[in-house]
C-alpha cells in the first residue's frame, strides 16, 4: 500500500503571531514531521527567546517584526510556501479602549500579510478568526469581521487560477489560550481567591488548542479561494465552567459575580443565519463558500431570499451544552496550561 505524501514535506511554513498559544501547539504537532522549516514571526523577542530555549530545534527560524510593518513581514515571507496568519489583538477590553490599535493589527496587518504572501508566491494562506466576528458588538469582533472581509475579497480578486489560495477559519473560545478565562480561574484557585464570574448564564463555545490546529489543517487541505471554515463545538455556561475547574482541582466551588465586561455578549455566534444559507455541512465542520455576487446589484433589487426567515444561526446557546462532568473531561483533555 502506497503511503500518502504529507503536503508539508520539505515545505516552509510561516506562523505570524507565532509565539502565542496557537504557534506553540503547531510546533508541538509539526517538529517531528517531514516539514523543512517553520518560521516564527512576532514582535515579542522575550517570547521568541523562551521558545528558542524550550524547543532548541534547527527547523525553527525566528523573525522579529510586526504585521503592521509591510517591509518586515515581506522580508520574512521570502521562500515561504504556506502561512498561518495568527497575529492579532485578541483582548476584548483592550480593543474597546484602543480600537484603532485593533484596526492596525487585525485589519491592516492582515492585508500586509496577504499582500506579502501574494508578492512572494506563497501557495496557501490560512487566516485565523473568531466567533466574535459573527454579529460583532465589540471592537475586537468588528476588526476581525473586517479582517475576514479583507481576506475573502483578496481571494475573490485573485480568482481560482491564482498561485495563492486564501482561506479563513473561525473558532470559539480556545481553552487555555491567551484571553481564555481558564488560566485566570486556575490562578485564582492557587491564590485562594473566589473565581470571578461576569454572568453565570453566559455561554461560550469550548475548544482545545488541538481542535484549533485541526480546524486550520482541515482548511489547509480542503480550502478553495475565499472559503470560511468553522468547527462545530460544544458550549458551556460560565457557571458550569467555574464549577468544573473547581471539581478538576479538587477545591470547593467559590465564585463571585462581577458583572459583564466591556463588549461582552451573553452568547456567541459561530455561523450567522445569513451564512447558514450557503453553508456546507462537512460533519465536524461547516464550509461557507465566498459570496460570488459582483458589484452589479441591479439584478438583486427585485429578488430577495425568503429562506433567511427559515434558518437560525449556530450559537453557543443552541449547540451541544456540556454539564459539569463533561466539562471536567474536556479540561483533562486540554492538559496542563501555564498560569
Amino acid at each position: 500500500m502506497k503511503t500518502k505524501t504529507s503536503p508539508f514535506k520539505d515545505k516552509t511554513l510561516l506562523i505570524t503571531g507565532g509565539t502565542g498559544s496557537f504557534g506553540n501547539k503547531v510546533l508541538e504537532r509539526f517538529l517531528d514531521s517531514d516539514i523543512k522549516e517553520i518560521r516564527i514571526f512576532s514582535r515579542d523577542e522575550k517570547k521568541q527567546h523562551d521558545m528558542r530555549k524550550k524547543y532548541s530545534n534547527d527547523k525553527i527560524k525566528f523573525f522579529i517584526g510586526n504585521v503592521r510593518d509591510f517591509s518586515s513581514i515581506n522580508d520574512a515571507m521570502r521562500g515561504v510556501d504556506f502561512v498561518f496568519q495568527a497575529a492579532a489583538l485578541k483582548q476584548v477590553p483592550s480593543c474597546e479602549f484602543f480600537p484603532l490599535e485593533a484596526v492596525k493589527t487585525n485589519i491592516l496587518g492582515t492585508d500586509n500579510v496577504l499582500r506579502a504572501a501574494i508578492e512572494n508566491g506563497v501557495e496557501k494562506v490560512i487566516c485565523l478568526s473568531t466567533d466574535k466576528a459573527a454579529y460583532p458588538i465589540n471592537a475586537m469582533g468588528m476588526s476581525k469581521a473586517l479582517m475576514e472581509k479583507v481576506a475573502i475579497a483578496k481571494a475573490r480578486s485573485l480568482g481560482d487560477d491564482s498561485g495563492t489560495t486564501i482561506c479563513v477559519t473561525r473558532y470559539g473560545n480556545v481553552m487555555g489560550s491567551r484571553g481564555s478565562v481558564i488560566p485566570l480561574f486556575y490562578q485564582l484557585i492557587e491564590e485562594g481567591k473566589p473565581l470571578t464570574i461576569t454572568n453565570p448564564e453566559m455561554t461560550r463555545f469550548m475548544m482545545t488548542l488541538d481542535d484549533a490546529v485541526d480546524l486550520v489543517l482541515y482548511a489547509f487541505v480542503n480550502g478553495k479561494p475565499g472559503d470560511l471554515f468553522i468547527q462545530k463545538a460544544p458550549a458551556a455556561t460560565i457557571q458550569v465552567l467555574a464549577e468544573a475547574v473547581c471539581k478538576h482541582k479538587g477545591v470547593p466551588v467559590d465564585t463571585k459575580i462581577i458583572g459583564t465586561r466591556h463588549g461582552e455578549k451573553k452568547a456567541e455566534t459561530l455561523v450567522t443565519a445569513e451564512e447558514m444559507l450557503r453553508a456546507e455541512d462537512h460533519g465536524e465542520y461547516f464550509r461557507i463558500v465566498a459570496d460570488e455576487r459582483d458589484l452589479n446589484y441591479e439584478k438583486y433589487f427585485d429578488k430577495g431570499n425568503k429562506k433567511l426567515e427559515e434558518v437560525v444561526p449556530y450559537t453557543s446557546d443552541n449547540t451541544e451544552r456540556l454539564d459539569v462532568d463533561e466539562m471536567v473531561k474536556l479540561l483533562i483533555k486540554m492538559g496542563e496550561i501555564e498560569i
